[in-house]
């Protein structure tokens, strides 16, 4: 007998202890185990590629990206200037400037005629200010004038004031065209005569007002009266 027939009279012999049945159960699970990470494995490694890929793709870019150039920036603007431009010029009167004696914090109160040019009032060509006096400087408070007819047709014009302005009373005003020696009012019974003063640029123009101690405003006023040199009524 030779070899290969002592190997297979060993293949036909029974072994000496019977073989266990296969255990499929923990077979499936090995393998399932197996192919997981055979997957987890493929799943990392293609991360790890594409991650590999991004990074060159990003590099690139930057490599191949030129270099922005400096924006050339805006001239500053120049520090601004700030100018004064020359007040305007004070109100000119026409004639001059009357006094009343009436001194305040502001300065004497006065009174002064103003040129009106309104082209809705042809034929009114001035009015009265109520104003304050410092020096030479004037400061307007109250400026009235006619609004129907001429300006100096015969009789009373332009009453006003009888009015707190900047904490301080305007005297009741105003003027009368024609030769007015002496006007008055009554006031709770008592005759008031108003201090008179002629216009220098017209004479025949008398301006009026009264002591605000002894007509505090218009309301109190009745109709004013108006008497030439000889005491004649001018007014009824």
């Amino acid at each position: 007998m030779n070899d290969l027939d002592d190997f297979r009279a060993a293949l036909r012999q029974p072994p000496g202890e019977p073989f266990a049945e296969p255990d499929l159960a923990r077979i499936m699970a090995d393998g399932t185990r197996l192919r997981r990470r055979r997957r987890l494995l493929t799943g990392t490694a293609g991360i790890a590629a594409a991650a590999a890929v991004v990074l060159v793709v990003v590099l690139a870019i930057q490599l191949r990206q030129p270099v922005s150039a400096p924006v050339a920036q805006p001239p500053s603007p120049a520090p601004a200037v700030s100018t004064t431009s020359a007040a305007p010029p004070a109100e000119q009167p026409i004639g001059d400037v009357i006094g009343t004696g009436i001194r305040t914090q502001s300065g004497e109160l006065v009174f002064y005629a103003r040129a009106v040019d309104a082209p809705e009032l042809p034929d009114i060509r001035f009015g009265l200010v109520a104003g304050f006096r410092s020096g030479t400087s004037l400061q307007s408070v109250l400026a009235t004038n006619e609004v129907r007819g001429s300006d100096r047709s015969f009789g009373f014009h332009a009453t006003d004031g009888g009015e707190v302005i900047r904490d301080q009373l305007i005297p009741v005003f105003g003027y009368f065209a024609g030769p007015a020696a002496k006007i008055t009012t009554t006031v709770h019974g008592q005759t008031v005569e108003a201090h008179l003063a002629k216009w220098t640029a017209d004479p025949k123009v008398v301006i009026f007002w009264f002591d605000p101690a002894a007509v505090p405003d218009s309301a109190v006023l009745t109709p004013l009266v108006a008497y030439d040199t000889d005491g004649k009524r001018l007014t009824r």
